[in-house]
C-alpha cells in the first residue's frame, strides 16, 4: 500500500504539491490522473525519495522510501525509460542494478525474457527504441520482484500490440495481489487498465474512487433508441417527461433507464431495432472534472472541450 498524507511540495514561490492526501490499495491497478503541470511526477519523485516534501510524509507499506531496505525488493518504479546509460548493455544495467540490492544474478535473465529483450540483452542501450527503453525500464521495476510498482507513462513509444501487452501485464500483477500505481495521458488506456483512479489538478486532489465512479459523476448516462415508429415513441417518451435528442437514425434518450423505454414500447406496441445503454468516456469525465485546473488553454482544447460536451449530451 501508499499512502499520502498532507504531501506538500514548493519549489521557491511555485506550489507544485498542495496538501496531497490519498492512498493507493494493494491488489489493484490505480491510476494517477492531471492536466500537465498538475503535480503527478513530482509526487511520484517524493514517493521515490528523489525530492523531498516541505511538509507531510509518503509512505510505501507503512516506511518512507529511504527506510526501506534494499528497496528494489519492496519497489519497482519506472519513471524515465532514457536514463540508462547509453554505453551500458540491457543486461549489463540490469546487472548493475541486482548487485546494489543482492538481487540473484538469475532475475536479470527473468526479467529480460518477461519483457522481450533476451534477443538484444548485449546491445548498446544507447542504441534501443524509445519502446525498447519502456521495456528495459519495465524489467528494472521488476527485477526486485517488489510488491509495489510505479509506472510513469509506461507505454510511451510501444507499438498497439507492447501497449496490449502492458494492460495484460499490469493486470496479472493486480491479480497477484501487488499494489500498481500508473500515471499516463492516454486516457482511453487508463480506462481499459485502471480500476481506481486518483485525479489531481494545481497540486491538488480532485478525485480519488473507481473509474466507474468516477466517469458516472461527470458524464450523464443515455440510452440510444432505434425503431421504424420512432415518431409514436418520441411521443411516449416525451409524455413521461425522458429528455428526447435525435442521432442518426435513432433517439438519444436521459432522464430514463433503458429498462422502462423498453416497458413504454412494449406498452405502445413499437418496435425496437436497438436499446443500448450509452455510458460517457473517461476523456469527457476528465476534461468535464479537471477543467478548471488546466493552467493553460488553447483554442483547440477549448474547441475539443465544446465537442466533447456535446456528445455527452
Amino acid at each position: 500500500m501508499i499512502e499520502a498524507h498532507g504531501l506538500t511540495k514548493r519549489y521557491g514561490k511555485t506550489l507544485a504539491v498542495d496538501d496531497l492526501t490519498f492512498s493507493v490499495e494493494p491488489g489493484r491497478v490505480t491510476g494517477f490522473l492531471g492536466p500537465n503541470g498538475a503535480g503527478k511526477s513530482t509526487t511520484m519523485r517524493m514517493m521515490l525519495g528523489l525530492d523531498n516534501p516541505t511538509a507531510g510524509r509518503v509512505t510505501i507499506k507503512g516506511k518512507p522510501y529511504h527506510e526501506l531496505h534494499h528497496p528494489l525488493r519492496t519497489v519497482g518504479a519506472l519513471l524515465d525509460a532514457k536514463w540508462v546509460h547509453p554505453n551500458r548493455s540491457a543486461r549489463a544495467h540490469l546487472t548493475w542494478m541486482a548487485k546494489s540490492n543482492r538481487i540473484p544474478q538469475r532475475r536479470v535473465d527473468e526479467v529480460l525474457d518477461i519483457v522481450g529483450l533476451t534477443s538484444v540483452a548485449g546491445k548498446r542501450a544507447g542504441g534501443f527504441s524509445l519502446g525498447m527503453s519502456q521495456r528495459l525500464g519495465i524489467a528494472g521495476a521488476l527485477l526486485g520482484d517488489p510488491e509495489v510498482l510505479l509506472f510513469d507513462e509506461p507505454v510511451n513509444g510501444l507499438d498497439p500490440e507492447g501497449i496490449l501487452w502492458i494492460r495484460k501485464f499490469m493486470h496479472r500483477l493486480a491479480d497477484e495481489g501487488r499494489t500498481v500505481f500508473v500515471s499516463s495521458h492516454l486516457l482511453s488506456e487508463m480506462a481499459l487498465t485502471a480500476s481506481d483512479l486518483v485525479v489531481i489538478g494545481k497540486g491538488k486532489l480532485i478525485s480519488q474512487s473507481t473509474t466507474d465512479e468516477f466517469i458516472a459523476r461527470a458524464t450523464e448516462n443515455t440510452v440510444k433508441v432505434r425503431s421504424p415508429q420512432l415518431d409514436v415513441l418520441r411521443g411516449a417518451l416525451t409524455d413521461a417527461s425522458a429528455e428526447i435528442a435525435s442521432v442518426d437514425d435513432g433517439l438519444l434518450v436521459s432522464g430514463m433507464d433503458s429498462a422502462k423505454i423498453g416497458e413504454i414500447a412494449a406498452a405502445n406496441r413499437v418496435v425496437l431495432h436497438e436499446l443500448s445503454p450509452q455510458q460517457g468516456s473517461l476523456e469527457q469525465a476528465f476534461m468535464q472534472i479537471t477543467g478548471d485546473s488546466v493552467e493553460y488553454h488553447t483554442g483547440l482544447e477549448t474547441e475539443a472541450e465544446q465537442v466533447l460536451s456535446a456528445t455527452a449530451r
